[in-house]
């Protein structure tokens, strides 16, 4: 006899999360609260076999530990960005910001730092696979900063002097939210709530790295920025393009 399907049973598969670990206790611990929370789990015991599970299985999410023997996950974080753009969580004992920088500038979307509870490893997880599949904006024209300076936000790519340059995502969420709000202040927490996630308003870290990469990208001096500047202690803010005559969309 065929069961009742419940009525409230989302009909889309489960998100795929490989969680990569050289501690069997510590996979059984991740993997039995995403499952709890009907996420599908595959496992890899270190570098080498992420790697080859990524690309055989083509995971979501990728959650990792750091320190691993023979390929750490830095390494294996490094590679894995020449194959793949999957959303990366890195697990870490180590709570110093200089190896939280380094990870994030590898590729990395996140870190937990050991110990830590179920429930931040759950908060963690959504908040990633969240941002991961937020939807695009709709069809935009060109925008036209100024004489050198054009976001097309179709392709998610800033145009400078006519070369085109691909944003990550995140930059280019981080991006379009100062652009919408150009001429205005828009403090720390605000733009970590709205491109991160609300769990998010205290990592300064992020914000402080991903404005500096989108600075290298598109200002003629970061060291000196002419689009993005910074008002210290309360947010960042983009020029008013919209007050200089040669402003307009194409």
């Amino acid at each position: 006899m065929l069961e009742k399907v419940p009525d409230n049973l989302d009909s889309t598969p489960s998100q795929l999360i490989l969680v990569v670990d050289d501690e069997s206790r510590m996979i059984r611990f991740i993997r039995m609260n995403l499952e709890l929370e009907g996420y599908q789990v595959i496992e890899a015991g270190n570098g080498i076999q992420a790697l080859e599970n990524v690309r055989q299985h083509v995971p979501d999410l990728v959650v990792m530990d750091v320190m691993m023997p023979e390929m750490d996950g830095f390494e294996t974080l490094r590679l894995l960005r020449e194959i793949s753009t999957v959303p990366v969580i890195l697990l870490t004992v180590k709570s110093d910001e200089e190896d939280r920088i380094h990870g994030l500038e590898l590729g990395a979307d996140d870190y937990i730092t050991k110990p830590f509870s179920p429930r931040e490893l759950i908060s963690r997880v959504k908040a990633v696979l969240r941002r991961a599949n937020w939807p695009t904006l709709p069809p935009r024209t060109v925008l036209r900063i100024d004489d050198r300076l054009q976001v097309d936000f179709n392709r998610h790519q800033v145009i400078v002097n006519d070369e085109r340059i691909d944003l990550r995502p995140t930059e280019y969420r981080l991006l379009n939210h100062l652009i919408q709000n150009a001429g205005w202040v828009v403090p720390h927490d605000t733009l970590l709530a709205k491109v991160w996630g609300y769990e998010y308003r205290d990592e300064t870290h992020y914000l402080r790295l991903y404005i500096n990469y989108l600075r290298k990208k598109i200002e003629p001096d970061p060291a000196n920025p002419k689009y993005i500047l910074t008002e210290r202690g309360v947010g960042y803010r983009f020029m008013d393009y919209r007050k200089a005559s040669s402003a307009e969309t194409t």
